[in-house]
């Protein structure tokens, strides 16, 4: 329930605090008396969007301060909880607005931004003005409303939508994918066998490459090394120093030592040259080659490399490229069978889809006829018991909320076919069919504040009467603040307050005071006879009190 509002420097309001109470509050005063300025500035403080120069003129800031009583089960204690606010049975909102346009939002004393405020305002505060701010008219809205009356749970629909929507576009990639890949099988096939048979391996390539170029040089070389072995033999170096070796032993026992350098170091020589023979050997080894065998490296060289330019890959590359070639084929393969599969995923998914949407159908329907009833029981009181209000549910293109569009209609009269709610009412009836509607749909809110701006414009007399009448039952139930013009309604009042403008030092200012129960009847005479308030309008005000 709203307790108070509090406003300072908000366009005509230089400092204004408000207390409000159960049941119904009434607040009245002459047009252009400033009773929307409160509405702008509670809109203010609870994150609508609305006028952009809210500060009063010659203030650097505008404020606005709202509190509310919470029970334990609020909703607004979710809201709190999920966006790490401090809780408590008074929830505090403050708002101000500078002069350049920043605004800055605290719940509770903590700052927040505005959408917390939007969300909180939702389980706080319903409003129906002149604009009809909820899109009452806007049967774009009516299938969201009437789930809301109904508690209506779009979950199961939702998940199936999903699932179906994601089982039907990989089916349609998985179709676009084989078209494709069906296209270039052909070349895909011929350019695998291809890589198949040569078998090419990752750095054989310039194994080869090596090998040809060792194949190509060896028989210039080969000589030079076949001469240096001769030299390195029996019939060349190592010859002489075996002779050398042997000459020398002989002469060992003779020389008193004088040789055994001389011979020492000669037997290391040999060891040495046993060394550079072996190796010499080795390489003439090495070039020893079948020059057919040259022939054959070229080829798969050249074979490699061949292939490599044509699919515009590295030598290198042509192993993986070939096994991209093969998931390609095995893609066309399995893709008959994958889409097979997912064809049948998505018949499951369409018959739940279809399963949950029915039952969610079934159950619009069921409430249609609940908010018909309600809607009939509201309209009687309301001077409009032969009107009919007709919710209108009629399938349309499956979505994730279901298949079903709704429209809210009216026939006012006996007899004639309903038309849209906006289209068929006249003033004074729209207003009446908007509070009935109003009412039905918000009944399930929980400690929820209903604000009707001007919901009687329009009607007058016994309707009027009958409009206050209803307003005050609502009120039994609720807290109900309405802005009114119709002394009928304002007489139902359990607390009224006179809106009133007044001109000090040539600043125009908006003033809001709380009548007692004198000054209730001078108003509603007011009211009832305009600026010059008769005895007989006096005793017509107490008469309707």
């Amino acid at each position: 329930m709203l307790r108070g509002l509090h406003i300072n420097d908000m366009l005509l309001i230089d400092r204004l605090e408000l207390d409000f109470q159960a049941g119904l509050n009434v607040l009245t005063g002459e047009t252009g008396a400033g009773k929307s300025i409160l509405l702008d500035s509670l809109g203010f403080v609870l994150g609508w969007r609305g006028r952009a120069d809210l500060v009063r003129s010659g203030a650097d800031m505008g404020e606005v301060t709202a509190w509310f009583d919470l029970s334990p089960t609020h909703p607004a204690h979710e809201i709190l909880a999920e966006a790490g606010l401090p809780q408590s049975d008074e929830l505090i909102l403050r708002r101000t607005n500078t002069r350049d346009g920043r605004k800055t939002a605290y719940v509770n004393d903590r700052r927040c931004s505005g959408e917390i405020l939007r969300q909180l305002s939702e389980c706080l505060v319903e409003l129906h003005g002149q604009h009809d701010d909820r899109g009452l008219l806007n049967p774009k809205g009516h299938r969201e409303l009437l789930d809301a009356f109904a508690g209506l749970d779009l979950t199961d629909v939702q998940a199936a939508y999903k699932a179906r929507f994601q089982i039907s576009k990989a089916l349609d990639v998985a179709r676009e994918t084989l078209a494709k890949t069906q296209q270039d099988q052909e070349y895909l096939r011929h350019s695998f066998d291809e890589i198949d048979v040569l078998s090419p391996v990752a750095g054989e390539d310039q194994t080869l490459d090596a090998k040809r170029r060792l194949m190509q040089g060896s028989e210039k070389i080969r000589e030079d090394i076949a001469k240096a072995a001769n030299a390195l033999g029996m019939d060349g170096a190592e010859g002489l120093l075996n002779d050398a070796n042997r000459w020398l032993e002989g002469a060992l026992e003779q020389t008193e030592g004088r040789l055994e350098g001389a011979t020492g170091a000669l037997a290391r020589a040999l060891s040495e040259l046993s060394d550079a023979q072996q190796g010499v050997e080795s390489c003439l080894q090495a070039l020893d080659f079948d020059p057919h065998e040259l022939e054959q490296v070229e080829e798969r060289l050249f074979a490699i490399r061949a292939l490599a330019r044509k699919h515009n890959v590295q030598p290198d590359d042509l192993s993986a490229f070939g096994d991209d070639i093969a998931q390609k084929l095995k893609a066309i393969d399995l893709g008959a069978g994958e889409i097979e599969a997912l064809e049948q995923q998505l018949v499951t998914a369409q018959a739940d889809y279809d399963r949950a949407a029915d039952t969610l159908s079934l159950a619009r329907h069921k409430a249609a006829h609940e908010l018909e009833t309600a809607m009939a029981g509201e309209l009687a009181p309301l001077k409009l018991e032969r009107a009919e209000f007709v919710t209108d549910v009629e399938t349309t293109a499956p979505s994730a909320d279901g298949i079903d569009a709704v429209t809210f209609m009216v026939a006012t009269n006996p007899g004639a076919p309903a038309g849209p709610i906006n289209k068929i009412a006249s003033g004074g009836e729209l207003s009446r069919f908007l509070l009935a509607l109003k009412v039905c749909l918000t009944r399930r809110a929980e400690g929820l504040t209903m604000i009707f701006d001007e919901i009687d414009r329009g009607v007058g007399g016994a309707t009027a009467a009958a409009v206050g009448q209803r307003l005050s039952e609502i009120a039994d139930k609720a807290q109900v603040l309405v802005v009114t013009h119709s002394p009928q309604v304002a007489a139902k009042g359990a607390h009224h307050w006179q809106v009133s403008k007044s001109v000090q030092n040539e600043e125009t200012f908006s003033t809001v005071v709380k009548l007692d129960t004198q000054e209730r009847i001078d108003e509603i005479a007011r009211m009832l006879a305009g600026d010059t308030i008769t005895p007989e309008a006096r005793a017509a005000a107490q008469a309707l009190l």
